[in-house]
């Protein structure tokens, strides 16, 4: 019972993605969509960045849904640990240090130290947002370019091995 829920969810998905690839939005719309999900997913938002997600596609009739919710799954819970280390070793590297604050020390914090680390987290995470939004928008842009061409490709010979003139009778 569980394993067919998850292929009809697996189906559901795999759809509602070929969809989005399709002809409905443009490949600037769905790769722009999903550029400006990853930069939102990266953003430390403690959750609110799925209500940014409804907002958006509430307010523009361009913005590919799928597309936009597709960088949750590239950028999920268990990565952006990974991001929100990089991100404060990065606003470390370019604000300077916690005064008084050493990496062996991070588990005697205190709270007056707080605003400083959040500062740093924050500019480092805005940085490596901006930076990831760009590749994600042009590889994005290159496989549904793909998806598209290889699309075309597939109609074209089911209509060659399909012989119209031989299965139809003008008279039925």
């Amino acid at each position: 019972m569980i394993l067919r829920r998850t292929n009809e969810w697996i189906a559901r998905v795999k759809t509602e993605i070929q969809h989005s690839f399709g002809e409905e939005y443009t490949v600037r719309e769905t790769a722009g969509s999903f550029s400006v999900g990853v930069f939102i997913t990266m953003l430390p938002t403690l959750g609110t960045g799925l209500l940014v997600f409804v907002v958006l596609a509430w307010a523009f009739d361009r913005i590919n849904r799928a597309a936009l919710l597709a960088s949750v799954v590239v950028f999920n819970p268990a990565v952006k640990w990974g991001v929100y280390a990089a991100s404060f070793t990065l606003g470390v590297a370019i604000l300077g240090p916690v005064p008084g604050v050493t990496p062996t020390e991070v588990a005697e914090l205190s709270f007056s130290a707080g605003p400083e680390i959040v500062v740093r987290l924050l500019v480092g995470n805005t940085i490596l947002a901006a930076v990831a939004a760009v590749p994600s928008y042009v590889v994005c842009y290159r496989l549904v370019e793909a998806y598209r061409a290889r699309d075309i490709d597939v109609v074209e010979t089911v209509t060659e091995v399909v012989d119209l003139d031989d299965d139809v009778d003008p008279d039925d």
